[in-house]
């Protein structure tokens, strides 16, 4: 089942106070970036976060799982209603992850 434009679009906004939030179709479902870096998926209107130990202690509630079959485990956050908590576990999360490798020219 693929996840419902409305609720992707939904996730963007309440992120948007970490940086510039986009979010891109991959394989059915989508990948979410801020500023470039992707941070997270959603999955079957599910909203998934990559796990850092740094991101762990503002977690509300800590559930791993994977987001697909085959896929490793992500932080699954269920309270996407609070848009100042969202926006700051992609802070986090982001300044967490390493920068994105520059992309060949083809």
């Amino acid at each position: 089942m693929a996840s419902n434009i409305d609720f992707v679009q939904y996730i963007v906004d309440q992120c948007s106070e970490a940086g510039e939030i986009v979010a891109k179709k991959m394989f059915g479902d989508y990948g979410i970036y801020c500023d470039g870096k992707i941070f997270g998926l959603i999955c079957d209107d599910r909203f998934y976060l990559k796990p850092t130990e740094e991101v762990k202690p503002l977690l509300r509630t800590e559930e791993l799982c994977p987001p697909y079959d085959g896929a490793k485990d992500y932080f699954y956050i269920a309270d996407v209603d609070d848009h100042d908590y969202l926006s700051q576990l992609v802070k986090q999360t982001c300044r967490s992850l390493p920068e994105p490798k520059p992309k060949r020219k083809k």
